[in-house]
């Protein structure tokens, strides 16, 4: 299920910059609205300093990220965004987190395919991101090359729970996730709708896994783990990621 890459890096360059940090109010006001500081990028306010948010990214570095079952990421920061051209492997956080409510912004390419993971056991055993880690499905849900079902639209939890509404933007504009996790109650949100919502370990929860490829996975085992971010072979950007542990 992959798409093409971009070929030449200056194009993806123009890509990954187009609506970068000095784009103005007005620019984005056709966009839907996303809940995050137009101000400036990668940075936390006063009010999120007081209610104990962190950033994952910096701006400047992919300090606090390494590569899944590796070291050092061959994932690329420019312009104060965090961003893949495809092949260059999936990536999680240094840290662990049990509750929490995650903010980030994101945007695909046409036909791109990504996703952010919660809760990943990062061990030689599971080989994958997704095989411990739910995901919040991003993806072109218009243009995917293959024929996508509800369960592996934007917002679901991947292959397990499809989203109430399609709420994303077009390829190439930003997004905004919320992704709300606490006592097993699991919440997606995107560009200020709620998506989804599941209880982890439910009855409905384990059937839903049962009749999934996860199946044969430890997955969901745990309520604690890394936060990923795929490269699923295609361009994908990511700026103002932050956490709050609930």
């Amino acid at each position: 299920m992959q798409s093409a890459k971009f070929i030449y890096t200056p194009f993806l360059l123009i890509w990954i910059m187009a609506c970068s940090p000095n784009e103005s109010k007005e620019d984005r006001a056709g966009e839907k609205s996303i809940e995050t500081n137009e101000l400036a990028l990668n940075t936390l306010t006063d009010t999120e300093k007081a209610q104990d948010w962190e950033l994952l990214f910096d701006g400047v570095s992919t300090q606090g990220w390494h590569s899944y079952l590796g070291d050092e990421t061959t994932w690329q920061v420019a312009g104060g965004i965090l961003y893949t051209e495809g092949g260059n492997g999936d990536i999680v956080t240094d840290a662990e987190f049990e509750d929490f409510e995650l903010l980030v912004d994101w945007k695909i390419q046409d036909q791109g395919n990504s996703g952010v993971f919660y809760h990943v056991i990062e061990a030689p055993e599971y080989p994958r991101i997704h095989h411990t880690g739910p995901e919040f499905q991003l993806i072109d849900d218009e243009n995917y090359p293959q024929e996508l079902l509800d369960t592996q639209k934007t917002g679901a939890i991947s292959d397990l729970k499809a989203p109430d509404v399609l709420a994303s933007n077009s390829p190439g504009e930003w997004n905004h996730t919320r992704i709300v996790v606490q006592e097993g109650q699991v919440e997606h949100w995107l560009n200020g709708e709620k998506v989804v919502e599941a209880e982890m370990g439910s009855p409905e929860w384990e059937e839903l896994v049962a009749n999934s490829k996860f199946a044969e996975f430890d997955y969901a085992k745990v309520r604690k783990g890394r936060i990923g971010l795929q490269d699923h072979g295609d361009p994908v950007a990511f700026r103002n990621i932050k956490i709050r542990v609930l």
